[in-house]
């Protein structure tokens, strides 16, 4: 996966690559499709959500550009696979899910690899958690109309926020925002498709 899915493509952050190689992906796949979890495609899981393809979870982690020291916060946990990678790169990840039954099997799963540094939360994760911000780092997975400014706002004052945004075609484009609030200048990484963004500033 790693050379031909990851590297062959264009990801060439060393500690994403490890961090991709290290984390075992089937852990995070229902079993009914285990066979299938290093297929270069996204897969569904519960809550009509999906798990991302892993060159979309490497592009966003490169993105963010983590050197090991980083808060992070990631809007939509899903099955908790982008979870474990980002804990191998950043000190602390705080991830939001609003659907409680997949926070609980991701907490299981992140459980039984014994990841330590994520936390998680249930609720609107468009919100973002203001009361733990800034984060120098924020990965949200799933489609928002526009860059929700609530999250923008809780972004630490050189930090970076990847994030799938609308077109009106039938595409997704995962964008890089650099900086804080509406001074948040932006960078389109890949066409894409995401569940949508689901809460108060989304969807």
């Amino acid at each position: 996966m790693v050379e031909r899915q990851l590297r062959g493509r264009g990801i060439t952050d060393e500690r994403v690559l490890a961090a991709m190689a290290e984390v075992p992906r089937e852990a995070f796949v229902p079993a009914r499709l285990r066979h299938r979890a290093y297929a270069d495609s996204a897969l569904p899981i519960a809550a009509e959500q999906t798990i991302s393809q892993p060159w979309i979870v490497a592009a966003i982690c490169q993105a963010l550009a983590l050197t090991g020291s980083e808060r992070v916060l990631e809007v939509g946990t899903g099955s908790g696979y982008s979870a474990c990678v980002l804990s191998l790169l950043a000190a602390e990840v705080i991830s939001v899910e609003r659907h409680q039954a997949l926070a609980l099997q991701a907490r299981e799963a992140l459980s039984s690899l014994a990841v330590t540094n994520v936390e998680l939360t249930i609720g609107d994760g468009s919100r973002g958690l203001p009361e733990r911000a800034p984060f120098e780092a924020i990965a949200v997975h799933a489609t928002a109309p526009a860059p929700p400014p609530a999250l923008l706002a809780q972004l630490a004052e050189a930090g970076r926020m990847v994030i799938p945004i609308a077109t009106d075609e039938d595409t997704d484009l995962l964008t890089l925002l650099r900086g804080h609030g509406a001074d948040a200048e932006s960078e389109t990484i890949t066409p894409c498709r995401f569940v949508p963004l689901v809460g108060d500033q989304g969807f």
